[in-house]
């Protein structure tokens, strides 16, 4: 079996475990050569093994291996890998906080450094489209295209993650929900602090910082 996708298997039963998804929701893919792995339609992350992953040509989007149906959502994840060919690995969940906090008009914004440092400043927030549609994959093309995006909201729907490995794509998408856990929490007890610009810089600035994003894309599960 692909050393890609035995990795893929084993972070989609990890985000299952920690609540990033329930029941068949979500969805990931990992690039692999001129294709990608893609979890199948209908199955839960924990029920899906080797011979249930189906790969997609990435230009085509034919099945070239495998009997599964892809994704519903399997056009949003082509998309991503046709235009940003830094994109390695995608991942697509419905994190309970952060469907909450931004269905209710509130944007994600640094508060801590983990979030800024993962996610970077620039962070689409898109309306609810309808799921599984073309619509709603040509709107996640659009924020993509801009190669500073490397996680996305979809409000009522849930968040999208991207990474130069699949550690990293998860990395974000933890730390996308933990932002919306601290950012919940603190707008039920006061006025949040967010991380203003000059901050924000000075953590660009961090040798430290860098070489963890550095590491980050190059590490495997």
């Amino acid at each position: 079996m692909s050393e890609i996708l035995t990795e893929l298997i084993s972070t989609a039963r990890y985000l299952s475990e920690s609540g990033l998804v329930t029941g068949a929701g979500g969805n990931v893919s990992a690039r692999d050569g001129d294709g990608m792995w893609i979890s199948p339609s209908g199955f839960s992350f924990e029920d899906a093994g080797e011979d249930d992953y189906p790969l997609v040509d990435i230009t085509s989007g034919d099945i070239v291996k495998g009997e599964r149906r892809p994704s519903s959502e399997v056009l949003m994840h082509l998309f991503i890998f046709r235009q940003r060919p830094d994109v390695q690995a995608i991942i697509h969940t419905h994190p309970k906080m952060t469907i909450a906090l931004t269905s209710a008009g509130h944007d994600l914004k640094p508060m801590y450094a983990d979030y800024y440092v993962y996610l970077g400043g620039h962070v689409p927030h898109i309306d609810y489209v309808t799921v599984t549609t073309p619509e709603l994959a040509r709107a996640v093309e659009a924020e993509m295209k801009d190669d500073r995006a490397r996680g996305m909201i979809l409000r009522n729907h849930g968040a999208i993650t991207v990474g130069q490995s699949i550690k990293e794509a998860l990395f974000r998408t933890m730390a996308v929900e933990e932002q919306a856990f601290i950012q919940w929490h603190a707008l039920s007890v006061g006025t949040p602090t967010y991380l203003s610009d000059d901050e924000l810089k000075k953590l660009d600035e961090l040798g430290s910082e860098d070489y963890r994003r550095k590491l980050l894309a190059e590490m495997k599960g």
